[in-house]
């Protein structure tokens, strides 16, 4: 089979192996490659060095950047701790002092609604009092009329000149 196929390829003017060293330029294609491998491995070689440099500097740094932002999250998480320590004791400061304002007003209003309360009691005692006062005054006006009313009709003009009389008298005049 193997025959056949070289067979094929020759005789279609395929393709085929050509063993004829001059026609093939095979020491001519040896010589260039070899020039080029002498020649080209330094200049390759440098290449390669120096791609092989900027590689190594850019693993170190991003080796010196990770070693960097490991101590940068250390520090933040460090921070952080801080940060929640002082917002529970702002918290915890807040309520006392909420609790304490809470209980000032608590106490205030205790202290206002008694201090309303005497007041109310005065303004009622007060009221009372002037109350039984204007009663008095109003009992006593009436108490006089009725007496005048009585002493107009029960007594006459003798009486009553008998009791002026009597009054000068008292009061250290004749008449």
């Amino acid at each position: 089979m193997v025959e056949n196929f070289w067979l094929l390829a020759t005789e279609e003017g395929g393709f085929g192996l050509n063993f004829n060293i001059l026609e093939t330029n095979l020491i001519n294609l040896s010589i260039l490659v070899a020039l080029i491998v002498y020649f080209g491995r330094s200049f390759l070689g440098g290449i390669m060095s120096e791609r092989r440099s900027a590689i190594e500097a850019a693993i170190q740094d991003v080796e010196k950047r990770q070693k960097e932002a490991s101590k940068a999250l250390v520090e933040g998480q460090k921070n952080l701790a801080q940060a929640q320590a002082t917002a529970a004791k702002i918290k915890s400061d807040g309520e006392a002092s909420a609790k304490v304002a809470k209980d000032n007003i608590l106490a205030q209003a205790s202290k206002d609604i008694q201090r309303m309360k005497d007041e109310a009691a005065q303004d009622m005692t007060a009221q009372r009092d002037r109350v039984v006062a204007e009663l008095r005054q109003q009992i006593s006006a009436l108490a006089v009329e009725k007496v005048e009313a009585q002493l107009r009709s029960h007594i006459d003009e003798g009486v009553q000149q008998k009791l002026i009389d009597q009054s000068i008298g008292l009061l250290g005049g004749s008449l």
